[in-house]
C-alpha cells in the first residue's frame, strides 16, 4: 500500500537538492545552552539542516524522516562532510523513538500532536527539547492551511508542561507586525531530572 504522504515528500525533495538550507532560529540562537554533547534527534527532519548544526557542535544526531528520497540526501551529505549525522526513513508517528536514549529532541515546521508523550519519553532526564512550528495566530501566508498542524497561542507550552522553559518565543499579533518573530513559535525546555 502506498503512503501518500511519503510520495509527497519524496516529491519535493526530489526536486530540491539544494543543501545550504540554515538550521531554524531555535538551533541558531541557542547553542549556547547546549551541554558539549551528547546524542540528539531530529524529527520530520527534510534535508536535516538542525542535525547537521548539532553534529558542528558536538552532538552524534539521528535524523527521521518519512521521506526516503530526503534520507538518502542526507546520508550522502554525512559522507561527503563526515558530520555526525546517521538519517533513517522512519515513520515517526508509527514507530516512534525508543524510552530515555535521547540528550535532545528538535523539531521543526512539524505537528503532531501524538507524538507529544513519545517525545517526551525519548528524552533522558535533564534532556532537551528545541521545538519550532507554525502557529494559528499569522501576520502573514506560510505554513500548512490546515488548522491542525498550527499551534494555538502558547500551546507549545502547554504540550510540555512540567518541562523547564529556558527559551520561549511567540509574539502573535502584538505591537509592529512587520518586525520581530512572527508565524511561529520556538521553545527550549528541559525534561525534569525525576
Amino acid at each position: 500500500m502506498t503512503d501518500p504522504t511519503r510520495e509527497k515528500w519524496d516529491r519535493i525533495y526530489s526536486q530540491t537538492r539544494e543543501q545550504a538550507v540554515p538550521a531554524m532560529a531555535v538551533v541558531r540562537e541557542n547553542l549556547h545552552l547546549l551541554p558539549d554533547s551528547g546524542v540528539g534527534l531530529e524529527l520530520a527532519c527534510g534535508l536535516a539542516a538542525n542535525s547537521f548544526a548539532l553534529a558542528a557542535a558536538g552532538f552524534k544526531m539521528d535524523a527521521w524522516d518519512i521521506s526516503p528520497v530526503a534520507v538518502e540526501q542526507v546520508n550522502q551529505r554525512a559522507a561527503d562532510t563526515g558530520a555526525s549525522v546517521r538519517a533513517e526513513a522512519r515513520d515517526v508517528v508509527k514507530n516512534p523513538p525508543e524510552q530515555a536514549h535521547y540528550d535532545l529532541v528538535v523539531v521543526s515546521h512539524f505537528l503532531d500532536r501524538g507524538i507529544i508523550p513519545a517525545i517526551i519519553d525519548c528524552l533522558k532526564p535533564g534532556g532537551l527539547v528545541i521545538y519550532q512550528t507554525f502557529t494559528q495566530t499569522r501576520v502573514s501566508e506560510g505554513g500548512p492551511s490546515n488548522l491542525e498542524f498550527r499551534l494555538a497561542d502558547n500551546e507549545l507550552l502547554s504540550l510540555f508542561d512540567g518541562f523547564k522553559v529556558l527559551v520561549y518565543r511567540e509574539e502573535g499579533l502584538q505591537g509592529d507586525t512587520g518586525k520581530g518573530f512572527r508565524n511561529e513559535a520556538m521553545l527550549v525546555a528541559q525534561k525534569p531530572q525525576i
